[in-house]
């Protein structure tokens, strides 16, 4: 068992971090970890992540649940890939890029990516990532703050808190789902009455609601990171005062 000082190093660390080869010893391996990261992602991607279990994963290589248990010890590891795995690797951010536009590029490839795997965002987050693929989105994100005057434990806030708006904008979009009852503003603007709500009324009125050209997740979106990053900057240019 790996370790680090007095403490195991979780299995899906020593895998993900290489410090463990999948797989064990006995009889020529049939599979490698790759493999089952593969067929657990495509499960997940057509049958979403309640589908997920090592019987399902299984069935999809042909093979049987015991099978896979040489590789990944539990569901639990098998998650904890998954999710570095997915994210993929940062956007690559020009070295002197203003910080300001870096965060920008660095939330809205995040926005994109997890727009291609909206299963990811049902996934619990028992723990903080720890995987290499995560890591090399936070230290991309940290060097875009290099220069930025506040201490390392704040840049590293900062990021925190822009991930995070970034996985709540993108699960709140994914989950606000129009249905059989119709949309938000057309049921709204029929049953308000103006006179008690006329704020409302007033802007769910307003013709800028009806304009199709315009890609509105992308728009809101870059409405509340640009406001988050207003903030940014006036929190960074006081700090210290």
């Amino acid at each position: 068992m790996t370790t680090t000082g007095d403490k195991d190093l979780p299995k899906a660390v020593q895998l993900m971090w290489g410090l463990q080869e999948s797989g064990g010893r006995g009889p020529k391996r049939a599979l490698t970890l790759d493999q089952i990261l593969a067929a657990a992602t495509e499960v997940a991607e057509a049958e979403g992540f309640a589908a997920l279990s090592m019987n399902r994963v299984a069935r999809q290589l042909g093979f049987t649940a015991m099978s896979l248990y040489r590789y990944v010890d539990s569901k639990d590891t098998l998650i904890d890939l998954l999710m570095d795995r997915v994210v993929g690797q940062p956007p690559e951010i020009a070295p002197g890029t203003p910080w300001r536009v870096g965060l920008e590029q660095w939330a809205f490839a995040e926005f994109a990516r997890l727009g291609r795997h909206l299963w990811w965002l049902d996934i619990p987050m028992r723990r903080a990532p720890m995987g290499p693929n995560n890591m090399a989105w936070l230290e991309t994100a940290l060097q875009v703050l290099a220069e930025v005057d506040v201490p390392d434990p704040v840049k590293f806030q900062l990021v925190m808190n822009m991930s995070m708006f970034v996985v709540g904008k993108r699960r709140f979009l994914r989950d606000l789902q129009e249905d059989e009852g119709g949309d938000f503003v057309s049921v709204m603007t029929q049953v308000l009455d103006p006179q008690r709500f006329p704020a409302v009324t007033a802007t769910l009125s307003a013709s800028a609601f009806d304009d199709d050209d315009i890609d509105w997740e992308q728009a809101d979106f870059a409405f509340g990171l640009a406001r988050l990053l207003d903030g940014y900057e006036v929190f960074i240019a006081g700090f210290g005062d």
